[in-house]
């Protein structure tokens, strides 16, 4: 398959047994450090929400999110999330979060429009989070400020992988490199945005790249995002580079959320200003929900590169086309 990248002479370190009970021990240590680091407070979150409430995740705006109707509310109709981007900022508020506290979640969902490969599936982990910051600490300062203490749990994770699994080597580097959107399409101007990614986290090893979604000068985003929950000046995502693949490996999605200006403004930018009668929306604009910063960090994602798997299949169980099953299993690469 073209969108399959097959390792020369790869094999898993660890048998499918093993490797079920690798991938506890990576998830138990990493969301033991995140919330012991940023001060968060696990909490439960919803696999559905109603789409009328402006809950769900837009993603890219032309994402199919899986619905379904409830026999028992009239045929109401209920969005399996995409994911809890918006949900957490509603949730900080409802459960009485104060300044300085956050939650974080498991956030299971559905992509059912994604184009699968080594790296992508139609089902998501992830551990999403949220906490709650001042107006005035709204700013890139704030931002490198949790970027490093994501980055440190990361780091921290790999040191505590190297010593249970000898076959595993730490390869992040001692500090992570920050670097604009508009940076990087200075730096290599030539490029795609996805190849800019790979050139710049191969020569840094792990990559804090800022400002996603708004209009570079060429006048196409370096990526798209949802233009009602992150901050486009504030945001970021953090990409390393992935040998067994040799592919830039984004791991974790964040970033400021919007003020009313950020969201007006970015509704229009994205052609879609009506979003702002809807009720999440419309709480934002009348200061109702407290300022926040959060994210959303893989699961099969880090467990993938923390265990060194070619397939992020090797660490999730889901759904491929039969041609990426088959040659998976030809080169030793078995899906779960």
């Amino acid at each position: 398959m073209k969108n399959l990248i097959i390792p020369n002479d790869y094999h898993s370190n660890l048998d499918l047994h093993d490797t079920q009970i690798a991938i506890k021990t990576v998830k138990d240590f990493f969301q033991n450090q995140i919330a012991q680091h940023l001060h968060l407070t696990r909490v439960s979150a919803p696999l559905f929400v109603d789409p009328t409430s402006g809950l769900n995740d837009n993603l890219n705006g032309v994402e199919r999110p899986v619905a379904f109707d409830i026999k028992e509310q009239d045929g109401r109709i209920a969005e399996v999330v995409q994911s809890l981007a918006k949900w957490k900022r509603y949730a900080l508020k409802k459960y009485g979060f104060s300044y300085g506290e956050g939650i974080y979640t498991d956030m299971n969902a559905i992509r059912r429009d994604e184009d699968t490969d080594n790296i992508h599936s139609i089902f998501v982990d992830q551990w999403d989070w949220e906490k709650v910051i001042k107006f005035e600490e709204r700013n890139t300062d704030t931002l490198k400020s949790i970027v490093r203490k994501v980055y440190k749990c990361l780091k921290n994770t790999e040191k505590y992988m190297a010593i249970q699994y000898e076959y595993i080597e730490e390869i992040l580097p001692d500090d992570i490199y920050f670097v604009t959107t508009d940076e990087l399409a200075q730096i290599f101007p030539d490029n795609t945005p996805k190849e800019r990614e790979y050139y710049i986290a191969k020569a840094k090893g792990a990559v804090c790249i800022m400002k996603i979604g708004d209009k570079l000068e060429n006048g196409k985003p370096h990526d798209g995002r949802s233009p009602d929950y992150d901050d486009w000046q504030l945001n970021c995502d953090i990409v390393v580079y992935y040998p067994v693949l040799d592919i830039g490996l984004e791991l974790s999605s964040m970033g400021i959320r919007v003020d009313k200006d950020a969201l007006l403004s970015q509704l229009d930018k994205a052609g879609c200003p009506e979003r702002a009668k809807l009720p999440y929306q419309k709480s934002i604009i009348d200061g109702e929900l407290p300022f926040t910063i959060g994210g959303g960090i893989g699961q099969s994602r880090i467990c993938m590169f923390f265990l060194r798997k070619a397939h992020i299949g090797e660490v999730q169980s889901s759904l491929w086309p039969e041609e990426m099953v088959s040659e998976c299993a030809e080169h030793q690469i078995h899906l779960l």
